[in-house]
């Protein structure tokens, strides 16, 4: 059974000299001290009603070829089939301790992985951090120091906050991710490698053709497959606007198409000046295509525009411990005008709930494929070093109680099962008639969430995608009774 952390402080014996504290250009003491505040932390966190340790053991996850093993009076290291290092273990609870195993981890490393040597110290701790979340949270990290996060002056394009240049063989290689863009919300990491964008390969694009395609003056939609060490998976990204604009308005008179890209305090102020100056609108177009978010009471403001104080959702902490969300004002949006909320693969976190909490107060027609099913807030740790860690620790539900994490929501309209006009036109002629078979997944709990993934796979195109989601859009907002046949309400 792996040895786990446990809060019982007592200190061990230093395992560097003090005399000569840089050890192959790493500064064992202040390195340390950043794992053993790491380590610290994560020892207190909640894991959503479960039982879980951090174990040291889970550094070996850095490489294939290491092995660590911690008994109860000593963590030895294994290369291959080589015992390489061999240390007495800290007592539990001594964090100094596991700190400086974990250095001396790291500099063994070194020594045989060139990947990990050319890392500078923040990118050890992100290695680290990562090695220590899997089988946990995968999508746990450490984030750089506050004071090296990118940000920007003010709106000038839109992008879907990738940097990358080409390698020797001509592949397009991810140099760095804009913090908060929605490659970073997908879990693009720095070294990925991506290997066509909407298609093409991207070997035979152009510089100019990629940098086009990642970023522009319009937002848009763009499928792209990423490799990386954990492997090779399908990537949906929206252009977004990054860092000032968390949302987006766009007047299509009579109609109002909300694009939110994040949902926060930021996204709620820009969609109320929004809904107060267009007051008047005829229909209301929600895009959450590309929305992510952690704040709860973010999510519960935005709902509350649209539902009033209705449930939103509900985070399960631990297993004792499960808060409702609940809007605190009544909403300014007439119940009379028409919703479309568009949703796809890319739609994670608070946006899921907010979806849902469409669905579940019979106020908008959900359109799209399936939300991420990533149903999970973040919590975010400061350490000392400036830096944070940021875990997806709390759980969420639906206003009602229905699971998010590791199922989602499911649209009422599947798009990647109308290709084209007459496809199109043949579905609204059966929801007119009557005769529009729909099965609702989001009530039917028992049907595996794959299994609903298959029958309704995400657009292969970005184009394709926002053409149809318009176009399926417009038609629902400009029949009374369409809207009316596909909320079920009385004609």
């Amino acid at each position: 059974m792996p040895y786990a952390l446990c809060p019982m402080p007592s200190p061990a014996a230093e395992l560097f000299d003090p005399k000569t504290p840089v050890e192959d250009g790493i500064h064992v003491f202040a390195v340390s001290d950043v794992f053993a505040d790491i380590y610290k932390k994560l020892d207190s966190v909640k894991w959503a009603g479960k039982d879980i340790n951090v174990a040291i053991e889970g550094i070996e996850k850095i490489n294939p070829d290491a092995h660590i093993a911690a008994t109860d009076t000593r963590v030895v290291m294994v290369w291959h089939d080589t015992i390489v290092g061999n240390w007495p273990r800290p007592e539990p609870g001594d964090w100094r301790g596991f700190g400086q195993i974990t250095t001396a981890l790291i500099l063994k490393m070194r020594e045989v992985i060139p990947s990990l040597r050319a890392m500078s110290d923040s990118g050890l701790y992100g290695a680290v951090v990562g090695a220590l979340m899997k089988g946990i949270d995968e999508n746990g990290k450490y984030i750089y120091s506050k004071d090296a996060e990118i940000a920007e002056d003010g709106r000038i394009l839109t992008s879907v906050g990738i940097d990358g240049a080409r390698d020797d063989r001509g592949n397009f290689r991810v140099k760095g991710v804009i913090k908060g863009s929605p490659a970073d919300g997908e879990g693009i990491r720095e070294d990925d490698i991506i290997t066509d964008i909407n298609g093409k390969d991207v070997t035979k694009m152009t510089d100019g053709d990629v940098a086009s395609e990642l970023s522009g003056f319009t937002s848009g939609t763009i499928k792209m497959t990423v490799t990386s060490e954990t492997g090779t998976r399908r990537v949906t990204l929206r252009r977004a606007t990054i860092v000032l604009a968390d949302a987006d308005i766009v007047n299509m008179t009579p109609y109002l198409d909300i694009i939110i890209h994040n949902i926060t305090d930021r996204a709620v102020s820009i969609v109320n000046e929004a809904l107060s100056k267009h007051a008047d609108t005829s229909g209301i177009v929600i895009d959450l295509r590309a929305a992510n978010g952690d704040d709860e009471r973010a999510v519960a403001k935005i709902a509350g525009l649209f539902i009033g104080k209705k449930p939103v959702l509900r985070i399960v902490e631990t297993a004792m411990d499960e808060t409702e969300i609940v809007p605190g004002g009544d909403a300014v949006v007439s119940r009379d005008t028409p919703i479309v909320v568009l949703v796809s693969g890319g739609t994670r976190g608070t946006a899921e709930a907010l979806a849902a909490a469409f669905y579940e107060q019979n106020r908008g027609v959900i359109v799209g494929t399936p939300t991420s099913g990533l149903g999970r807030l973040a919590t975010r740790i400061d350490l000392d070093n400036g830096g944070q860690l940021e875990l997806l620790n709390r759980v969420t539900k639906t206003g009602l109680g229905r699971p998010l994490d590791g199922r989602g929501v499911f649209p009422l309209i599947c798009l990647s099962n109308i290709r084209n006009v007459q496809q199109q036109n043949a579905t609204f002629l059966n929801i007119i008639n009557g005769d529009f078979k729909y099965q609702d997944f989001n009530t039917e709990l028992d049907t595996p969430a794959d299994d609903i993934r298959r029958g309704c796979p995400s657009v292969t195109s970005g184009e394709d995608e926002d053409t149809m989601s318009s176009a399926v859009s417009m038609q629902i907002l400009a029949d009374p009774k369409i809207y009316r046949r596909l909320l079920n309400s009385p004609e």
